[in-house]
């Protein structure tokens, strides 16, 4: 199990935003982040929609990010990209549980608690540890 490509660059990006801890302009992110401009320009809207980060039009425009590093965390980030995270899909809130007449699983119970512990770790990674 793993964190997707995306949120792998998603979060160079946001390091890398707060490695400047000033304004810079989508090709600047790209080269100094390995990420194709494409990519990134994909990555970089969804962090924007996500309240991660601001964009700003012109000349002086750019990306920077929309509150301190030390009040955005992993969790933030992969949220953002991913979505809630599940160890298993049967945690989902729409999942349907083909063991319908168990009422308590065990199995499910051992996966809500990693899942927990997953989340409380990547939201106590916040950005201003990782610069």
């Amino acid at each position: 199990m793993h964190i997707t490509l995306e949120s792998d660059y998603a979060i160079r990006i946001v390091t890398f935003l707060a490695q400047q801890g000033k304004r810079a302009d989508a090709k600047l992110i790209s080269e100094n982040t390995e990420v194709s401009l494409r990519f990134a320009l994909k990555i970089l809207r969804k962090l924007v929609s996500g309240g991660i980060i601001r964009s700003y039009k012109g000349t002086t425009g750019g990306y920077e990010l929309a509150r301190g590093p030390e009040k955005i965390s992993l969790a933030d980030v992969i949220g953002v990209i991913e979505g809630p995270y599940y160890l298993s899909r049967c945690l989902r809130p729409d999942s349907v549980c083909p063991r319908s007449g168990e009422r308590d699983c065990k199995v499910s119970r051992v996966f809500a608690d990693i899942s927990e512990d997953v989340h409380r770790k990547l939201t106590g990674a916040t950005f201003d540890q990782l610069v």
